[in-house]
């Protein structure tokens, strides 16, 4: 097994974990446990389809992870502007 095959199937490994933790109820897809899964599982196989050249891939895992990414700032800011709610209210 070649490293860029050891760092897709982590890679790929990562996305399937989250997908199947989430379709049997194990995480919700609004938690951080399964957009970081997603976000990290994408940017190792779109690395590992950069490694070996595979452009339709680099595109697929590049836009997940950005697409995660996002997820990740929407729910950090969503968390944040929920404790500065919670602060301005606490005295």
């Amino acid at each position: 097994m070649t490293f860029p095959d050891i760092i897709g199937t982590i890679g790929v490994s990562l996305l399937l974990l989250a997908f199947f933790l989430n379709l049997f109820g194990f995480i919700s897809q609004e938690g951080k446990v399964y957009i970081l899964t997603n976000l990290l599982g994408a940017a190792i196989a779109c690395y590992a389809s950069v490694l070996i050249g595979f452009v339709p891939f680099v595109i697929l895992e590049g836009t997940w992870s950005f697409v995660a990414l996002l997820a990740l700032m929407r729910l950090l800011l969503k968390k944040s502007k929920i404790q500065n709610t919670n602060h301005k209210f606490s005295l």
